[in-house]
């Protein structure tokens, strides 16, 4: 039997998933492990579906998407965050993880240098390094009950021989977000260098203080070297449709297009329609969703901090906490354990790298009722899962 390639050998299996997938299906348990909200699409989106199937629509499409869909796409990033997009610049894409996977293939060669700010989710880096890239990992830092990232740091590691930097902001797991002023001096850092920044913008309707977190490529030009990573699944509540978006400079709209017609050949077209629906009606869904876990961060932020054994870190943005607990130094272990002990699933701090060991991630994106009962479990079986974990 041939081996598998160096690449897939190299690739970390996901700790969320093997915690997840150890309960999946079992009533007793209420899992918070994943980053998926508890509400169902919206009607517009499943009626916008079911009418393109009534109508016919089963069969190919573009390999870019559909021209109706992108310009939608066009329109909501130029109206949101002040952009002169045009529409070749717009990529529709099976998921914003193929969108990660299509930025990777189109900019990476064997041994290119990729930096990471990290905390980050495992797929992010593991997409470079299927692609060939030497992943270096900048970490952000838990200081005075916020997340930080040491600017000076970052700028030190992206040298001349840097491909491109990935930042996810909001960030998956820390809820940290990068401000206007460290994302003008990152761009400009890269300007000089020629380095890309990819921009994972997946949750960057999720932000505490306005309608849309501080977006890169508000700060660039149409020729900068900034590709934005989008996905319908978190704003828009659409985590099994897999719909995403690339958004980035127009030359690279014909690769992405024959990356993804080696990939899948293109979305289908009745999903595209449910995300134009959404984009084009759906903006009243995404101020739901925002006040909805506005009241969720209140409540969770009010009962970690009353567990004397947690340090709460408070979240910018998306829908987490991570949090570590006083004498976690296993968190799988940990998060396998809880589930025997208190019925309660989370992610281990582990899958989102070395030096995020000690931590727990919690998904709040959940209805009020069922995080009262999650908590009242997790305080009934932390300790003794901390001990089953050693």
């Amino acid at each position: 039997m041939n081996s598998s390639s160096h690449r897939a050998a190299a690739l970390q299996p996901s700790l969320i998933r093997e915690v997840a997938e150890s309960a999946m299906g079992r009533a007793d348990v209420i899992g918070l492990w994943f980053g998926e909200g508890r509400w169902p699409t919206s009607e517009i989106a499943v009626t916008a579906a079911q009418n393109a199937l009534a109508k016919g629509d089963h069969f190919y499409q573009p390999n870019s998407g559909k021209p109706a869909l992108r310009a939608s796409l066009q329109n909501y990033m130029n109206r949101l965050y002040g952009l002169d997009l045009s529409l070749s610049a717009i990529t529709v894409t099976g998921s914003g993880m193929q969108a990660m996977m299509l930025a990777a293939q189109a900019l990476t060669d064997p041994g290119d240098k990729i930096v990471v700010v990290g905390p980050a989710w495992p797929n992010l880096s593991e997409s470079f390094k299927i692609a060939g890239g030497d992943i270096h990992i900048v970490p952000l830092q838990a200081m005075n009950g916020r997340w930080h990232l040491d600017m000076d740091r970052l700028i030190d590691s992206l040298t001349p021989d840097t491909k491109a930097v990935l930042v996810n902001s909001p960030n998956n797991p820390t809820g940290w977000v990068m401000d206007k002023a460290d994302q003008l001096q990152l761009l400009s850092h890269c300007r000089k260098h020629g380095i890309w920044i990819i921009s994972d913008d997946v949750y960057s309707r999720l932000y505490q203080f306005a309608d849309a977190a501080p977006n890169m490529m508000s700060c660039g030009h149409r020729e900068d070297r900034i590709i934005s990573v989008n996905s319908f699944s978190k704003a828009w509540s659409m985590t099994g449709w897999r719909l995403g978006w690339l958004a980035g400079p127009p030359e690279l709209e014909p690769i992405f297009a024959q990356l993804t017609e080696y990939n899948m050949s293109c979305s289908s077209g009745f999903v595209q329609e449910a995300g134009k629906a959404m984009i084009e009606q759906g903006e009243g869904e995404v101020r739901q969703l925002q006040e909805r876990l506005a009241q969720s961060y209140q409540l969770i932020k009010t009962r970690l901090q009353a567990i004397e054994d947690i340090k709460f870190i408070d979240p910018d943005g998306a829908f987490y906490s991570f949090f570590s607990i006083d004498g976690l130094t296993n968190s799988v272990g940990f998060c396998k354990a809880l589930i025997q002990t208190a019925g309660v699933g989370l992610a281990p701090g582990l899958a989102f790298g070395a030096q995020a060991e000690g931590y727990v991630r919690l998904c709040y994106a959940q209805d009020i009722a069922l995080l009262e009962e999650a908590f009242d479990r997790f305080e009934k079986g932390y300790r003794q899962a901390i001990k089953s974990s050693h």
